[in-house]
């Protein structure tokens, strides 16, 4: 296993969310409250001996999160997915941060979607 720096940061936001097909609650249009978590990774401190600039990421995670508060989820659906599953919204999450965190200074970004206490789906790529 390699070695690297991290840093992070997280925001909480309520979004809706259906599976369709499935019985009870879920079945329908229900909210979540989520926690939208996310790890930055560098291999090397930069030259400010940061792994990247957390205003910048902080100013990222913030302006996702404004989008989707008491939001449909259907709106981030991706055409080859049936539903928002924290696996799909945790893919879509890293792709709207790759951008700022490879601006701010990251090579590795992990995100973590929490849609209870104990539960989440993640995706983890480089950046780079």
């Amino acid at each position: 296993m390699s070695t690297m720096y991290e840093v992070g940061t997280a925001v909480e936001v309520r979004a809706l969310h259906v599976m369709p097909g499935v019985e009870g609650r879920e079945g329908v249009l229900h909210a979540h409250d989520y926690r939208l978590e996310v790890v930055v990774g560098r291999d090397d401190l930069d030259d400010r001996g940061m792994v990247c600039d957390l205003d910048v990421l902080d100013g990222a995670l913030s302006g996702v999160a404004d989008r989707l508060r008491d939001a449909d989820l259907e709106v981030i659906r991706p055409a080859d997915a049936e539903a928002v599953t924290v696996e799909v919204f945790a893919r879509w999450l890293h792709g709207e941060l790759a951008g700022p965190v490879r601006t701010g200074g990251g090579e590795h970004l992990a995100v973590r979607v929490w849609e209870s206490p104990t539960a989440f789906g993640a995706y983890r790529a480089d950046v780079t």
